[in-house]
């Protein structure tokens, strides 16, 4: 009878904590979509304070240390006039000498699949290569929702930018969000 019980308590501790990381990572809901941005240079996007001698100022590039504010349409489609989603607000302060790279902090006003409210990000943004900005809080539908962005370059010519962002939101199984 020991050897039986011994067999049963040993299968017992062995699923336990299978059960446990199984619901864990199977029980967290997620939300994946894609918007763009759209930044037009001294119309949604001013620089505050420039930086140091060093690359000129154009659509890619901003000299080292310049400060740069933003509030920027978020659409549907890569058309700046289509249906707007929300809105992308925030700082970015250039920490790259080759001027292509920022410290940026940015809160994304989101109104998208039946969810409304926010999500606030940080992270270095590459301007001509994609970045992955993680998600750092959020408010409304998106309160405790975990996860990144990827921001792309679509188009860097003329004076708008335009740039794809694809959201990978999850949220923790003490959070049940409307989806």
């Amino acid at each position: 009878m020991a050897p039986l019980m011994h067999f049963f308590t040993t299968l017992l501790f062995l699923l336990i904590p299978l059960e446990a990381t199984t619901n864990y990572q199977h029980g967290l809901k997620s939300l994946h979509f894609a918007l763009y941005q759209h930044e037009t240079i001294n119309k949604t996007g001013f620089i505050v304070v420039p930086g140091v001698a060093g690359p000129p100022v154009s659509q890619t590039t901003t000299p080292f240390g310049t400060l740069f504010v933003f509030q920027d349409p978020l659409t549907l489609k890569s058309n700046p006039t289509s249906k707007l989603a929300g809105t992308a607000e925030g700082t970015s302060i250039t920490s790259g000498l080759d001027g292509l790279q920022s410290l940026s902090i940015a809160k994304v006003t989101l109104n998208v699949k039946k969810h409304k409210g926010s999500i606030s990000l940080v992270g270095v943004t590459n301007n001509i290569k994609p970045s992955n900005h993680p998600v750092v809080g959020g408010t409304g539908d998106f309160l405790f929702v975990q996860g990144y962005v990827t921001s792309s370059p679509v188009n860097l010519v003329g004076l708008t930018v335009t740039y794809k962002i694809e959201f990978h939101l999850y949220w923790p199984p003490y959070a049940s969000p409307k989806l």
